[in-house]
């Protein structure tokens, strides 16, 4: 069975910093490259990070620097650290994983998606 699920969103002051969780089902983990979107009101899904089954990662130029991606295949989770965060950062982040991995993060190359979990950053 495929299964994502997010958990780590809320609410915090611009400057601050939050950890997105995502749990995925054991064969997604052994077998998926792994990523995060986000999705502003009105605004088209966005990739964020993606890591690949062997760990090497990406970003999307407007969090490198401040998110870092991650995934332990033992725990069966990804994790996405989010410091410095800006207003601009609000959205909907949603895991997903795909079978691709590219140094572009694609919306097209992800296949599962988790149910999203909001991200607000006031300034």
């Amino acid at each position: 069975q495929v299964q994502l699920v997010e958990s780590g969103g809320g609410s915090v002051q611009a400057g601050g910093s939050l950890r997105l969780s995502c749990g995925v089902s054991e064969y997604i983990s052994s077998s998926y490259h792994l990523g995060w979107f986000r999705q502003a009101p009105g605004k088209e899904r966005e990739g964020v990070a993606s890591i690949a089954l062997r760990g090497i990662t990406t970003y999307a130029d407007s969090v490198k620097g401040r998110f870092t991606i991650s995934r332990d295949n033992a725990k069966n989770t990804q994790y996405l650290q989010m410091n410095s965060l800006k207003p601009e950062d609000t959205a909907v982040y949603y895991c997903a994983a795909g079978l691709i991995f590219a140094t572009t993060i694609r919306l097209g190359d992800f296949e599962y998606w988790g149910q999203g979990t909001q991200v607000t950053v006031s300034s």
